[in-house]
């Protein structure tokens, strides 16, 4: 029997355990969504090629599955590119299928010809051109190995619409993946690993700053376990929530630009940081020459090319955050850190985080009641901008792949979509994008396709008729010139969501929130919450660009 490459392909992928992909049809991809007709596979259609990577996004990040997207050739293609960007800044493991024109066309500037290996070179982990229908199920393979290990990241799978039209008999689905150059490292070096041990013991300030290395490994487990041991306080980057309990009394918070105080004088003070998945980026460290001055630090990662790549590692450790943790558990002696609790505990109090109450809604308090109303069992995707910041800080993450958020390229629009993948994955989970009016029209046409499947994503529009975090920098440090942040002319989210088929709450006072996110859970098909918000209300703290850590402006707006 011979078997096309389409059928090949979509045979490869369901055997890599891919049930979902979300994307949209054109002509070079024809003959694959023939097969698809007939294929034990979950295909979403999206309204727009970005929403389709932004949907695999958040399916990969609520199950740490890798999400699949497919799109076409040309605009098709280039329509994923800020999503494939996306995952490739936050290390999130995903696969790309693209259409391509014919093998004899390309180089031609055939019609929707475009280099999708070349434009997207910088933004993958990996990619690949198949020209023999041959390699097709090696190739899958090998691109879900490739996503899915050491740091995980998208891989790209370019195919000529002759290749998947082509036909052999007998495919090789190897069960085997065999890369010469690629042998990620997970357990850490044994000298390294005592080193760290011994620097543990004898701190006497310890903090752990933990990234979403955690959660790429699935080692909140041995996290919560390390601390347990040691009693040493831990920091979240923005990725890094739900790595560990926000409700745990060791939790700090986020550190950062938008972190809390408590925490930035703790990572400031400490003289030992122990850095586990993360990558020191400006956002964390602010300025960085004067970033954990007095520290001898402990970098835990699995990609040897992040380690002392922004700030010089003491004790660097190469490899896998669960399969170190587990080695440092069996070791780790607990530090004499009494004090340096008490010194934390006392910079909570005096510096905790809050908002003034001034008779308009504060998106702040929409934040703390969708917590509140949901208890924390809840899926939290984000928009861009204040948005997000609220919602790191308001919302308690208690459960890995709990939050899902654009931190690296910091995307408009992301939160949407990758609700509505972290739906598919998660039917049975309530799920909710904290949203700005602008970001939320980047990608509304997917409320389309959450009516479609059934999908009952929660949009909770933290509307504040403006560019809100732009708009925050331009009062603080351009004299309160708001150039082209303003966002009066806008559309009534209600209306738009009933134009859908959706269901659209209008929310303008504090005694309104409640009723209306009870509403929106109980609800079967999606909600759009419009939460007319304090439009001048600012992020504090915050840490100015260029700053250090502990210069941060602070402020009730």
């Amino acid at each position: 029997m011979k078997y096309t490459g389409a059928q090949i392909l979509i045979e490869s992928l369901i055997r890599e355990g891919a049930d979902t992909i979300f994307g949209y049809p054109g002509g070079v991809l024809l003959p694959i969504f023939d097969v698809l007709y007939d294929a034990k596979i979950n295909f979403i259609l999206v309204r727009h090629e970005q929403g389709a990577a932004h949907a695999a996004d958040g399916y990969s990040r609520s199950t740490n599955k890798v999400g699949v997207c497919m799109a076409t050739s040309g605009p098709g293609a280039t329509n994923l590119i800020t999503g494939i960007a996306t995952a490739y800044m936050d290390s999130i493991p995903m696969v790309i299928i693209t259409g391509q024109v014919l093998t004899t066309m390309i180089g031609n500037d055939a019609f929707q010809e475009a280099d999708i290996i070349g434009i997207t070179r910088p933004i993958v982990k990996h990619s690949y051109l198949l020209k023999d229908v041959a390699d097709i199920a090696r190739v899958v393979k090998e691109a879900f190995h490739i996503a899915s290990t050491g740091r995980p990241g998208p891989v790209l799978v370019d195919i000529p619409k002759d290749i998947s039209t082509e036909t052999m008999s007998s495919p090789n689905y190897s069960k085997k993946v065999d890369i010469r150059s690629y042998n990620p490292t997970c357990l850490g070096h044994p000298m390294q690993i005592k080193k760290a041990i011994n620097a543990i013991a004898s701190s006497k300030k310890p903090i752990i700053y933990s990234g979403g290395g955690i959660l790429s490994s699935n080692a909140a487990e041995e996290l919560q376990k390390f601390v347990d041991i040691t009693g040493i306080p831990v920091t979240s980057t923005l990725l890094g929530l739900g790595g560990f309990p926000g409700t745990h009394p060791l939790f700090l918070g986020m550190l950062g630009m938008h972190g809390t105080k408590y925490a930035n004088y703790a990572i400031t003070n400490a003289d030992l940081v122990i850095a586990i998945g993360a990558r020191f980026d400006d956002r964390v460290t602010g300025k960085i020459d004067e970033f954990v001055p007095k520290a001898t630090v402990i970098h835990i990662d699995v990609d040897p090319a992040s380690i002392s790549k922004n700030v010089h590692a003491h004790i660097p450790i190469v490899g896998d955050a669960k399969c170190i943790l587990q080695q440092l558990n069996k070791e780790a002696i607990p530090p004499k850190i009494n004090d340096w609790i008490e010194q934390i505990e006392q910079w909570k109090k005096e510096y905790p985080l809050g908002y003034k109450k001034s008779g308009k809604l504060k998106p702040q308090f929409v934040v703390e009641k969708i917590y509140e109303v949901t208890g924390g069992n809840a899926i939290i995707t984000t928009e861009v901008g204040q948005n997000q910041m609220w919602a790191a800080q308001y919302y308690k993450f208690d459960y890995p792949r709990s939050f899902l958020s654009s931190g690296g390229l910091g995307t408009m629009g992301y939160g949407f979509p990758a609700a509505i993948g972290a739906q598919v994955a998660n039917p049975d989970m309530v799920v909710f994008d904290i949203a700005g009016d602008g970001s939320f029209q980047m990608n509304i046409q997917e409320l389309a396709t959450a009516i479609q499947y059934n999908l009952p994503v929660n949009v909770a529009i933290l509307n504040n008729h403006n560019l809100g975090m732009v708009r925050q920098w331009q009062e603080l440090f351009f004299n309160k010139r708001y150039s082209h942040t303003s966002m009066t002319v806008q559309p009534d989210f209600v209306k738009v969501a009933e134009a859908y088929g959706a269901e659209g709450i209008r929310v303008e006072t504090e005694e309104e929130v409640v009723p209306a996110l009870k509403r929106a859970i109980s609800s079967k098909k999606p909600v759009v919450l419009d939460f007319w918000v304090e439009e001048e209300e600012n992020v504090f703290p915050m840490v100015p660009a260029g700053a250090s850590l502990t210069q941060m402006i602070e402020g009730m707006a």
